[in-house]
């Protein structure tokens, strides 16, 4: 039993992050000219909406209560979103934070992973875990798109 509170307490830490990437991604949603940006921002803003509900329901199955609100962390990190972009932000700009963002939170899954987990809760953390790196990728490609077109652009 205490291994399994140890087990949800980590877990919504997990949910916390997520809620703070669909936030962000609100965020970069609004400011984002690209359409091929802006569209794929969605994609991934729907998959951590999907690993909320994933997360949520492992959490509830495990006997435990989903942590479903942002937090004071969470404010905190989305307020600092805001101030990084500033009022006028470039698409370029704004990829960057996606990847940072999306970054950070690969970095807290892979920390969680290695931690004392049960096969399932392991599995569970991977899967998230691999969809993230999936979305860091490509953010890249398309960061490193938009860095092309805008040299052609130029030049």
């Amino acid at each position: 039993m205490k291994d399994t509170i140890k087990i949800i307490k980590v877990l919504n830490e997990l949910l916390q992050g997520e809620y703070m990437a669909v936030e962000s991604f609100n965020n970069f949603i609004s400011r984002v000219e690209d359409e091929k940006i802006k569209t794929e921002f969605q994609r991934i803003q729907q998959q951590h909406r999907s690993n909320i509900e994933k997360l949520a329901t492992y959490i509830q199955n495990l006997g435990g209560q989903p942590d479903e609100n942002l937090g004071f962390k969470g404010k905190m990190g989305d307020l600092k979103v805001n101030l990084d972009l500033g009022f006028r932000s470039d698409d370029a700009e704004i990829l960057k934070k996606a990847i940072e963002g999306e970054t950070r939170g690969v970095n807290m899954a892979e920390k969680i992973l290695r931690g004392n987990l049960d096969d399932k809760s392991r599995d569970v953390v991977g899967e998230i875990l691999h969809k993230d790196r999936m979305a860091i990728r490509k953010l890249k490609t398309l960061a490193e798109q938009k860095c092309v077109c805008s040299v052609n652009l130029r030049g």
